[in-house]
């Protein structure tokens, strides 16, 4: 009985370990423009039937041993950051639903709710690591306006003109389960079998959100619940710690009889 428990509080302690490290995770990105926050799942193992549950007669529950617990899942949380005022003109929020489309050096697509763009040296729309924004937009190098609309229209104002001439159109991406994209870092996630086939569109129309320019959507880690969550992992794996010990008491009395 003694090793059983120790097993058992042995997947207690790992998966509060795992649970630990996603709230260190969240907490490091606190100031990772448009992150969304991690929640780990779990759930419980296989149980031993001592007595099965019967009818008229019997015992009416049965008796059963737990085997301990997993994760079994990390869950992206999708609900929108603060929007915080910047004034650059390439840097946009999405206030809603919707990614941002960038072309990866291998050719595929991946996507971010990161809207701090830049300009490369030829004057394409890229994000902070040089990928091009999709569909690709180019402003000429003597702009000296840019303007983007809540629609994703990109208009700029050259010298010598008193007019805005449209240049490019910023268009957002839905996945049906939005939970089940792959992160691969840099603010980027890419499409799974999970996540279903992506939609894409023109922000503000059906569910797609709108973009605001001179802004950008900050981390939506709440601090305070990731720190009273850490609290309570600490203290679960302080105690299934404690179970292992007492496990480790009862082998040893149990051994020197």
């Amino acid at each position: 009985m003694g090793s059983n428990a120790m097993f058992t509080a042995v997947t207690g302690a790992g998966a509060q370990q795992f649970r630990i490290d996603v709230i260190s995770n969240n907490l490091a990105n606190l100031g990772t423009i448009g992150f969304k926050a991690f929640r780990p799942q779990f759930e419980d193992l296989l149980y031993e039937t001592v007595r099965p549950p019967v009818g008229e007669g019997g015992s009416p529950t049965g008796i059963q041993f737990g085997r301990g617990t997993r994760i079994v899942a990390t869950e992206k949380i999708q609900t929108s950051g603060v929007l915080r005022t910047t004034e650059q003109p390439l840097d946009v929020a999405i206030d809603g639903r919707g990614y941002l489309a960038v072309e990866q050096l291998n050719g595929d697509l991946a996507y971010t709710r990161n809207g701090s763009l830049k300009l490369d040296p030829n004057g394409n729309l890229v994000n902070n690591a040089g990928l091009a924004i999709q569909p690709a937009i180019s402003v000429p190098t003597d702009t000296v306006e840019i303007q983007i609309t809540q629609d994703g229209i990109i208009s700029i104002r050259q010298p010598g003109s008193p007019t805005l001439t449209q240049v490019g159109q910023l268009e957002l991406t839905l996945f049906p389960n939005e939970a089940g994209l792959s992160s691969i870092g840099g603010n980027l996630v890419v499409e799974s079998d999970a996540s279903g086939s992506p939609t894409t569109g023109v922000p503000g129309t059906e569910a797609f959100g709108v973009i605001q320019q001179g802004s950008l959507e900050e981390a939506n880690v709440n601090i305070a619940e990731e720190l009273v969550n850490l609290i309570l992992a600490q203290r679960a794996f302080e105690a299934n710690t404690r179970v292992i010990s007492a496990a480790d008491d009862i082998l040893r009395f149990v051994t020197q009889r």
